[in-house]
């Protein structure tokens, strides 16, 4: 490695750590400001628990946070390497010296790819097994957290209800399980149903064992019972249920904005359960925008690197200011596409997989643009 890209891969790194802690410690405090009082709801707490309770909330979000400001962060570091070539003076050396500008941002561009790799491991690999851990509330003890579960559909096309799930003991309380069959592709059949006092679920076996006034005992009533009172058919008495659905799953589950904790091979199965149309369309979306993000990222920094490199010191303000700009209206434009993509907007249908590929259409042919044209 030459000297020149030791000096730039360093000023971006020291840009990168500076950004990441300003713009993290800023979602922080502000987050914090905002939610402060419901951390002390609880009277029952100390001051101690409630410092520690904060902290951990804290530590685990930071990595959506991450998440969601990976691509600002390495802009901001860019732009504050280059700014402060920019003002020594040091890029009208680099050019004076027959070195093109273009192969002096090249260490920029290979540590954000390699900063795009954590970014990816972070939302794949780190995220989704703690998830159960992310979707709680400010006000939510650790260990004690309670869910209401409102019909959750599993791998076996059943519909699981629940007044409450208890994370703790990963318990379901008076847990009732509609068992359907399909007839078409969106139509189901309900053929019975499975009530019990409670279920637990069996990690080293994947199921929820049923409990009731009998022990190990679940009801199960055929669906010719409800419907029309048929006395031939009667209640079965089971022990357990077998579902894809775990515990870990379902706090998950309960709300439909979590799935963006989900991997993308949860994304995936899940997809093929094939839910109600608007949930299929949040799943398509989570899906398709899980492989642009990185990309939108990095077409981010693109546009911005031949604006942030001028020569002239006496425009580095404005040339910063209009790397933001373009910066800020790629996110803004992602963020859009964001919640139009469940919506029917193109001839009536909803079309997910336009809608998160279209800042990728749009912006990296500009930035293909840019990086031609840039002054080297």
């Amino acid at each position: 490695m030459k000297k020149l890209d030791k000096y730039v891969t360093k000023n971006f790194l020291i840009g990168y750590c500076i950004a990441f802690c300003v713009l993290m410690g800023l979602r922080i405090v502000t987050d914090l400001f905002v939610n402060l009082d419901e951390f002390t709801e609880n009277d029952k707490l100390t001051t101690i628990k409630i410092i520690k309770n904060i902290f951990i909330y804290y530590s685990l979000n930071s990595l959506i946070y991450f998440r969601d400001f990976a691509g600002m962060i390495t802009v901001v570091a860019a732009a504050f390497s280059f700014s402060k070539m920019i003002r020594s003076n040091e890029l009208v050396a680099v050019m004076a010296s027959g070195v093109s500008l273009k192969r002096t941002i090249g260490p920029v561009i290979i540590l954000a790819l390699l900063l795009t790799g954590v970014l990816v491991i972070d939302q794949e690999l780190i995220i989704p097994p703690l998830a159960d851990k992310l979707v709680r509330g400010h006000d939510d003890i650790p260990g004690e957290e309670s869910y209401g579960v409102r019909f959750i559909s599993d791998g076996n096309g059943s519909l699981i209800f629940s007044r409450k799930f208890e994370v703790e003991t990963a318990t379901l309380y008076s847990p009732t399980i509609l068992l359907r069959s399909p007839i078409s592709p969106g139509i189901w059949e309900v053929t019975g149903r499975l009530k019990a006092d409670k279920a637990i679920y069996n990690k080293d076996n994947r199921r929820w064992d049923l409990y009731s006034m009998n022990p190990n005992i679940g009801q199960l009533i055929p669906y010719g019972l409800l419907q029309y009172n048929d006395l031939k058919k009667q209640p079965q008495q089971i022990p357990f249920y077998e579902s894809d659905l775990t515990a870990k799953e379902i706090p998950i589950r309960c709300e439909s904005e979590n799935k963006t904790l989900l991997s993308l091979r949860q994304l995936i199965t899940l997809a093929s359960q094939k839910t109600k149309i608007r949930d299929l369309a949040q799943l398509y979306s989570q899906k398709h925008f899980r492989i642009t993000e990185p990309i939108i990222n990095l077409v981010m920094l693109m546009i911005s690197l031949p604006i942030l490199v001028c020569r002239d010191p006496k425009s580095m303000k404005s040339a910063v200011m209009i790397s933001f700009a373009v910066t800020s209206l790629c996110f803004v434009t992602t963020f859009v596409c964001k919640m139009l993509a469940t919506e029917p907007i193109v001839f009536d249908k909803v079309i997910p997989e336009f809608w998160a590929w279209l800042p990728v259409f749009i912006f990296l042919p500009a930035s293909l643009i840019v990086l031609d044209s840039m002054k080297t």
